[in-house]
């Protein structure tokens, strides 16, 4: 399924772009103004910030993916899915495009704000260690909570985290799982919520940069680390040596499953191959070739009926009199995708819902993929 509009915005208006992304899922209509609502605030809160405060890439989006861990009705920082004993524990993680510095935390507990965390990871492993030892990417856990800490980045009692939403589902899950009727727990529904949030940026010089951060899976095992802490998993940023062209992309969906193919890194790797071709990028093409063939397929052969995943993209790509323009594309496998964003030259941010059409069998067969792919007028 293809909705193409494209989009583009000389580098030299000097703006800054978000775009952020609730998750790839299901969002029924209960929810969706909630969902809607909270993705507008994290692109508004973002760009104000960017004229008040830091106006990095990077630190645009940590500020957007901040707003999005404390909103109960998205699965990352408060309200995130219990674990199996009745936890929360997050991962999240933020990549520079410039440097291509990583970092990352999982399953981590009593962090309000966990991309907070994976920041100042990534900014610390910049800094010289005064034994010469290698500084780390990615904290897990205690050890994550200790640099938590040691960064002075505020932690608060575990059982904050637990809003009364996630109490309601853990109860009823965990009690079907405990005592199944007739021998069967049943399958989690499809509205559970199960997805990640994330955000890429463009700074007013050019630089880009992405993030991620979840609460993961609904009953999920204790010390579980998904996609949203896994490098090359859960987003990537990059950038050419000329910062003429470059990608960052966030992903949700299955982290199994994500993990398993390193899909926000394949999905670099792919776009720089073609623009290192010295050929004419097409993105849509790119991303329908990586999510059919390099996704979904192998995942098929494991016997996975409905591999989800979802992809928040922005490009660098070359426009009109060879200046640098931003393109923003959104990809998925799921029945929807919720996703919003703004620039500082018109601050008033879009969001969406963004659905895929029901296929019908002959459609199916006729296009052999269940990819929705679109482009959104981030410029405008």
């Amino acid at each position: 399924m293809i909705d193409r509009v494209m989009m583009q915005a000389p580098m030299n208006e000097r703006c800054v772009y978000v775009a952020v992304h609730g998750g790839a899922g299901y969002h029924g209509v209960a929810s969706e103004q909630n969902v809607k609502s909270a993705l507008k605030r994290a692109c508004a809160r973002a760009l104000r910030g960017s004229q008040l405060d830091d106006s990095s890439a990077l630190s645009v989006v940590e500020r957007a993916i901040a707003v999005l861990e404390d909103d109960e009705y998205l699965n990352a920082g408060y309200g995130s899915n219990l674990t199996i004993d009745g936890t929360v524990e997050c991962d999240a993680a933020v990549m520079d495009g410039l440097s291509g510095d990583f970092g990352s935390v999982g399953a981590v507990p009593g962090l309000k704000n966990p991309i907070k965390l994976a920041s100042a990871l990534l900014r610390h492993s910049r800094e010289p260690d005064p034994l010469g030892r290698i500084r780390p990417m990615t904290l897990a856990a205690s050890g994550a909570y200790s640099f938590a800490l040691s960064q002075g980045i505020q932690t608060i009692a575990p059982n904050e985290m637990i809003s009364p939403r996630a109490t309601h589902e853990w109860q009823k899950w965990k009690s079907r799982l405990d005592h199944p009727a007739d021998g069967d727990p049943g399958c989690l529904p499809q509205d559970a919520m199960q997805d990640t949030v994330g955000a890429v940026a463009w700074d007013d010089e050019g630089n880009l940069a992405a993030g991620v951060s979840s609460g993961g899976l609904l009953l999920k095992y204790s010390g579980r680390i998904g996609e949203a802490a896994t490098f090359g998993a859960g987003c990537w940023a990059q950038q050419s040596r000329s910062e003429r062209s470059g990608m960052a992309c966030s992903i949700s969906g299955a982290g199994e499953h994500i993990m398993r193919v390193g899909l926000a890194r394949v999905l670099g790797e792919a776009l720089q191959s073609r623009q290192s071709d010295d050929g004419e990028l097409d993105t849509h093409h790119v991303l329908l070739r990586i999510l059919n063939q390099q996704f979904t397929e192998p995942l098929h052969q494991r016997g996975v009926q409905m591999p989800n995943a979802g992809v928040l993209l922005l490009t660098k790509e070359q426009g009109e009199d060879d200046e640098a323009v931003p393109r923003l594309w959104c990809a998925f496998t799921t029945e929807s995708m919720a996703v919003a964003y703004a620039n500082t030259a018109k601050r008033s941010p879009k969001a969406s819902i963004l659905r895929r059409p029901a296929l019908t069998d002959s459609a199916v067969n006729a296009d052999k993929s269940s990819v929705f792919i679109t482009a959104l007028p981030i410029h405008r």
